[in-house]
């Protein structure tokens, strides 16, 4: 999947992404960017990433930047 960072906290590691194509959004959770070499996110970024659900939410897993998801 891919999307663009609406927000990140990098104290708290949370945020949102939205889809890319939308509609949605996916929630970053604490440790959503473990195994990247990126430590944290910019609003507007654009990102790929897995999906795993969770109390019937969407959280980002394995994310990666660009579209390339370099």
């Amino acid at each position: 999947m891919q999307g663009f960072v609406k927000t990140y906290d990098n104290g708290t590691q949370t945020g949102v992404i939205v889809l890319d194509p939308g509609p949605g959004e996916v929630y970053l959770r604490p440790g959503s960017l473990e195994g990247s070499m990126f430590r944290f996110l910019r609003q507007g970024q654009k990102i790929t990433f897995e999906t795993v659900e969770d109390d019937e939410q969407s959280f980002a897993t394995d994310v990666r930047i660009g579209h390339d998801g370099y």
